[in-house]
């Protein structure tokens, strides 16, 4: 099964509806597609923020994420590097 993607936009206004207190989680989350779970991890990650909050979070976490890449890309090259040279010894 896919998962969708949802904007930052969009769980935001989900979480809106939701403190707005007009309907019920369960038919949030149907009338959504999401389930339960995601609502209420959602709510815990993006509960208090605004949208600029949020879009600035996921952007640290996107970019977090590349420079655990190249940190990891760096180590295992001075690996390599460090297993040529006791070759050469």
């Amino acid at each position: 099964m896919k998962k969708d993607r949802h904007t930052t936009e969009q769980i935001i206004r989900i979480l809106r509806e939701a403190d707005s207190g007009t309907k019920k989680t369960d038919e949030i989350c149907r009338a959504n597609n999401i389930s339960a779970q995601t609502f209420y991890r959602w709510k815990a990650k993006f509960g208090g923020m605004d949208l600029k909050e949020a879009q600035r979070l996921r952007d640290l976490e996107r970019e977090n994420t590349e420079l655990k890449k190249l940190l990891a890309d760096q180590m295992l090259k001075a690996r390599a590097l460090e297993i040529a040279l006791e070759k050469n010894l």
